[in-house]
């Protein structure tokens, strides 16, 4: 082979030669690399991106209350769900001369309640005072009716704070918070011992926890939660909330567990007991609807 076709044959001129493309026309634009149309076979087709649409629902925005006042939180057919908020109801000296005497005095115990036929602990200590036993979660406390005078005092404070409509509390259920891992879940204190639209008033002494609260869904949510309106109250050293109306009735509320550290928290829950209803179960919720007018 002569070194003429030896150097062809190493550069590939015995390949195909590729056909000659057309010219295009002067003026002429090529829509290869157009991005408004791609072409398909012989037939050329825009392409229109279209953003895609759905129906998004948000949930309403948390509601925060830290200041004192009177809040209505809802209205409905069962009434107003209504809160009052006094921080520093207490003096910061008083306060913590009550949370020490309590802490150490108080007769603390850890109650065993039930849920779907299992027991468990509850992850706070409790005490309890009333001429009535108090039963929720299918487990009672006894009566106890032995008040110490610290107690009997602060319980005619809170219920001169709260007025006349305030004025019989005779039970105090008292919650003992010792770090951030304790807690109460979601509940309503809606008992049937306590009677319509209970008025119950809370004293939070010790470090200071996020009390929520959130609203029962209406019917046809079959019972989510997702979407309802939610309210969160730090309750602080030495305050009082008030909880009356249609509160129980139409909200829940707790003392979720945190994910810091936290010191002990002694709440105070002073609320008026009655008699069990006949036909009724001791802790039986019972649902009341006042007259929105």
């Amino acid at each position: 082979m002569s070194d003429k076709r030896q150097r062809a044959r190493v550069q590939g001129s015995w390949a195909k030669p590729l056909p000659k493309q057309p010219r295009a026309a002067a003026g002429a634009v090529s829509n290869v690399n157009s991005p408004a149309s791609w072409s398909i076979g012989s037939e050329q087709k825009p392409f229109d991106f279209q953003q895609p649409t759905k129906n998004v629902r948000d949930a309403p925005a948390e509601q925060l209350i830290d200041c004192a006042g009177d809040y209505d939180i809802s209205r409905g057919p069962s009434g107003v769900s209504r809160l009052r908020l006094t921080p520093g109801f207490l003096a910061q000296q008083e306060a913590d001369w009550i949370f020490t005497k309590l802490l150490a005095e108080l007769p603390w115990s850890q109650k065993t309640n039930y849920r779907q036929g299992d027991a468990y602990e509850e992850p706070r200590l409790t005490c309890w005072f009333g001429e009535l036993p108090y039963t929720y979660a299918r487990s009672t406390l006894a009566p106890n009716t032995q008040w110490s005078p610290l107690l009997l005092s602060l319980r005619e404070k809170v219920q001169e704070a709260c007025g006349a409509g305030c004025s019989s509390f005779n039970s105090l259920m008292c919650n003992l918070y010792r770090d951030c891992k304790d807690s109460i879940g979601w509940h309503s204190d809606d008992e049937a011992s306590l009677g319509p639209a209970p008025t119950i008033a809370s004293v939070s002494l010790g470090d200071t926890r996020v009390f929520s609260l959130r609203k029962q869904p209406p019917p046809e949510e079959n019972g989510d939660y997702t979407y309802v309106e939610r309210v969160r109250v730090p309750l602080s050293h030495g305050a009082l909330l008030v909880m009356e109306g249609a509160t129980q009735d139409d909200w829940q509320h707790q003392v979720a567990k945190e994910y810091h550290d936290r010191g002990p928290r002694i709440n105070l829950t002073f609320r008026t007991m009655y008699p069990e209803p006949q036909g009724h179960r001791p802790g039986s919720k019972l649902r009341f609807t006042a007259n929105p007018s």
